[in-house]
């Protein structure tokens, strides 16, 4: 591999690397609270994206409930983006009214809320699926405004061309990342959130309001979800109501490998992955997808705490 192309597929790899990070971000802030999983999380990053297609002045196909139908609006691409995921951060809440918070209040085995939000996760796709079908919805190429198509990194005679939407993403995804390591380390609400991750029975007694720090959890995890929903269904599209599982799955991967409940493991863990796919070989392609599962499988051998992860010690 000469250096020209070991370039562009690290640029690449950069790309998607960051939708995981910000994507698996989700999945760090929620078990970091409650040390759980929210199997609905990979639904929640399909609804941004519809709900973002829809307020950008998407229509729907020929199936569902509302075939056919589009809003009577059309909102510039960088609001609608900004709208959905506020849409689903507002759905993250709703899924922790609904799946998570009965159960909490009945001391429930965590295993139960597991489950519940894998059912939460199943309803969401096929409510999804009943609304509008399972065609494939494509943004508008001019989505992200009149940028050219490509952008060329290298050199006249050598160029490293990498797609607009691309660069884009991986610039959205760092600011979103800045952004979120600002909130938990530098404000009181983050201070706030660090203490309720770490006790939440102390935090209480010191008067902090923790249900409200769990929704406002949960809120930023499903806008941290439906913004990646969407900036991965504008680079390629929205592949149906199942668009979230695989993401969601190898959500997963990523914050086992980057070490769970760390934030600035779940960026690494997604940016190592998104590189490790970037420079699988076209002929193993159809291969690309196990990559995830495969170092977190040798991650769990070699480190079980994670890159970044700190090992417990259990006292006897």
């Amino acid at each position: 591999m000469d250096f020209t192309l070991f370039l562009q597929q690290f640029l690449n790899g950069l790309s998607i690397g960051s939708v995981y990070a910000i994507f698996a971000l989700g999945y760090t802030l929620v078990f970091s609270i409650l040390g759980i999983i929210n199997f609905a999380h990979g639904a929640v990053f399909t609804l941004g994206a519809y709900f973002t297609y829809s307020l950008a002045g998407g229509a729907f196909g020929f199936n569902g409930l509302l075939a056919n139908a589009s809003l009577p609006i059309q909102l510039p691409f960088v609001i609608a983006l900004f709208i959905g995921s506020i849409f689903a951060g507002l759905a993250g809440v709703v899924v922790e009214r609904l799946a998570f918070r009965p159960l909490r209040a009945r001391g429930a085995d965590p295993l139960l809320t597991l489950v519940s939000s894998l059912g939460a996760a199943v309803v969401i796709v096929n409510v999804i699926q009943y609304l509008v079908g399972a065609e494939i919805y494509t943004f508008p190429a001019n989505a992200y405004g009149n940028l050219p198509a490509a952008i060329n990194f290298g050199t006249t005679a050598r160029p490293v061309m990498i797609r607009t939407v691309q660069v884009v993403i991986f610039g959205v995804s760092a600011l979103i990342v800045m952004v979120l390591t600002y909130l938990i380390s530098y404000t009181k609400t983050g201070k706030a959130l660090q203490a309720v991750a770490e006790d939440a029975t102390t935090s209480s007694l010191l008067g902090i309001n923790t249900e409200r720090f769990i929704v406002l959890t949960f809120f930023l995890s499903g806008f941290l979800g439906g913004l990646a929903g969407t900036l991965v269904g504008s680079s390629v599209s929205i592949a149906g109501p199942y668009f979230g599982i695989a993401f969601g799955l190898k959500g997963l991967g990523v914050i086992v490998l980057g070490g769970l409940g760390n934030i600035p493991g779940a960026v690494l863990g997604g940016l190592v992955i998104g590189l490790a796919e970037a420079f699988v070989p076209s002929d193993y392609s159809g291969y690309k997808e196990a990559i995830a599962f495969a170092l977190l499988f040798i991650m769990l051998l070699v480190r079980p705490q994670g890159l970044l992860g700190r090992a417990r010690v259990t006292k006897v």
